[in-house]
């Protein structure tokens, strides 16, 4: 993590106490849009559509997915 930019530390003595560089919702962002890049041609409709085809995703999860996504949508308003 600490190569990567993501976390960094402080010695303490013999120990070290490592922090993060990043906050949570940006290094989860960045790991979702690599996964997504890598495993789905960069497309979360692909992703979506994969795991609705697996039946991972019931057509509930794909209609709150699209309610939160409208709200995104309108709260950037």
């Amino acid at each position: 993590m600490e190569e990567k930019g993501f976390a960094d530390h402080e010695s303490l003595g013999k120990a070290n106490r490592y922090f993060p560089l990043v906050q949570k919702d940006e290094y989860s962002k960045k790991s979702m849009n690599q996964f997504v890049g890598k495993y789905f041609e960069g497309s979360f409709a692909n992703m979506l559509s994969f795991f609705a085809k697996e039946k991972d995703i019931s057509v509930k999860e794909l209609e709150e997915i699209l309610q939160l996504m409208k709200e995104q949508k309108n709260s950037k308003k």
